[in-house]
């Protein structure tokens, strides 16, 4: 069932190559996904392995006390959707029809763009090699489990596969199978928690068993844990691989529809996951891994065949948001650094193998770093998710919403946002304090850098306020 799983995903990506002509079709499918293709591909895409592995796990350990974070992520996508992606879709087409967030930012600040799409470049690299090596790591250690071999091999099985449909069909292969994979998560998150609470009888039974651990259901408040998992909704305005889907759908019209779609996913798939760690408790009581507690439920109580099919939900959840990571990244090398600074006239052919041998070299780092995984997988992701939600988020909500920002603010500001993650994260373990997400310090410290150096600044392009000016009046229309 696995291997025909995989063979679906290649006949995709297959297909997916066929329509690749141009770069701008690998690097965001010429900007003609439907609403729906991009509801899923922007839901699959963000929730990754975590959904299936990591947030079970939370909730298995905590209990209902730490469904802060869950609520934060829900909150977060339906802003992210509501005031960043239709104006996003419009600006990064106006801006120079921009492909890539790195060419956004440089073309919506003409002045020292170079600098800005290095810096914009550089970050993406760095959070998305994480965030792409934290998910090899959950898939590393699903098909270790499953198919008994070792991590290493695991890993370079995973690796091998991901980057190879991801270099046929590029942004529409991710945005195809992502729709797929998005299926198969919500039935699986739905059925996974009716099948165990039958298999206890009943949730009469079931709720007895979990009244027993002692504030497993009690909602605390406690403020370092209620900011540090609330601080997860945050993330969503920074997060590259989701915005990519904003600016890829067909129009800013049919992002309505797209958000809906993408929004009730969500909702369930989260009560899903959540149902998942609490039953997973009542079932368990104990595991020495808990995020691998969907798993155990699914090879323990399900026929193999069906099994199969669930843990195949598992790694569409993690392939979903490793080839998109992996992507982004590709496209950030071949289109702002490549094409823009070393080959100008690159003819399109060309461009389209250099973002190939990107994505294959991408992998390999990210890989690199996953042989030797330290932290549990909500860490690793919290880590990448910080960083990029901290450097980018402010700068993407003020640029669309405010024509007085400049190229200088938006610097300083993701320079600042990326330091202060790297250093809380290393100081985490020497003061209660920088327990807090580092996400909360950084986007705060950026925002205010960003209004502090723009009202220093003062240095605006007409240019630039023409652009804001004109993607204002074409959604007024």
């Amino acid at each position: 069932m696995i291997f025909i799983y995989m063979a679906i995903v290649f006949a995709i990506g297959i297909k997916a190559s066929l329509k690749i002509s141009k770069i701008s079709d690998f690097v965001l499918a010429d900007r003609k996904l439907s609403g729906p293709i991009a509801a899923l591909g922007a839901g699959a895409s963000d929730m990754s392995g975590w959904l299936l592995m990591a947030v079970p796990g939370y909730l298995f350990i905590f209990g209902l006390n730490r469904i802060w974070m869950p609520l934060s992520l829900l909150i977060g996508a339906y802003l992210n959707w509501q005031i960043v992606a239709k104006k996003l879709r419009v600006y990064t087409e106006v801006a120079g029809d921009s492909l890539t967030i790195p060419s956004y930012f440089s073309n919506r600040f003409s002045q020292n763009s170079d600098q800005i799409r290095l810096v914009t470049s550089l970050v993406i690299i760095i959070f998305f090699t994480a965030y792409a090596s934290a998910n090899f790591v959950m898939c590393a250690k699903l098909t270790e489990q499953l198919f008994s071999i070792s991590y290493t091999k695991s890993l370079i099985i995973s690796a091998i596969i991901m980057s190879s449909y991801t270099c046929l069909g590029g942004f529409l292969a991710v945005n195809w199978v992502d729709f797929f994979q998005g299926s198969l998560m919500l039935i699986a998150l739905i059925i996974v928690p009716v099948v165990v609470v039958y298999h206890l009888g009943g949730l009469g039974i079931t709720f007895e068993q979990l009244s027993l651990i002692p504030g497993y259901w009690s909602l605390s408040l406690e403020p370092t844990k209620f900011i540090n998992d609330f601080g997860w909704g945050l993330g969503y305005f920074g997060q590259v691989h989701i915005l990519a889907r904003f600016m890829a759908i067909r129009n800013h019209e049919a992002i309505p529809t797209a958000k809906y779609i993408c929004m009730i996913w969500m909702l369930f798939s989260l009560v899903g996951a959540i149902c998942c760690g609490l039953v997973g408790r009542a079932h368990y009581h104990s595991l020495d891994d808990p995020e691998m507690v969907f798993i155990n439920l699914a090879l323990e109580l399900f026929d193999p065949w069906i099994a199969a099919i669930l843990i195949s939900a598992v790694l569409s959840a993690i392939m979903s948001t490793i080839t998109a990571q992996i992507l982004n990244a590709a496209s950030s090398l071949v289109e702002d650094f490549y094409h823009k600074k070393l080959r100008k006239r690159a003819s399109q052919r060309e461009l389209l193998w250099i973002a190939r041998v990107c994505v294959i070299i991408i992998a390999l780092i990210a890989m690199r770093f996953a042989l030797d995984p330290k932290g549990t997988i909500l860490a690793l992701v919290g880590f990448a998710w910080a960083g990029m939600g901290a450097s980018f988020g402010p700068v993407i909500l003020v640029s669309l919403y405010w024509k007085k920002i400049t190229s200088k603010a938006a610097i300083f500001g993701m320079i600042l946002g990326t330091s202060c993650v790297l250093i809380w994260s290393y100081l985490e373990d020497t003061h209660y304090i920088f327990q807090i997400n580092g996400i909360v310090p950084g986007f705060i410290l950026n925002l205010l850098t960003i209004f502090l150096v723009s009202k220093l600044d003062k240095s605006l392009d007409q240019g630039m306020i023409e652009d804001f000016d004109t993607t204002n009046d074409i959604l007024a229309r």
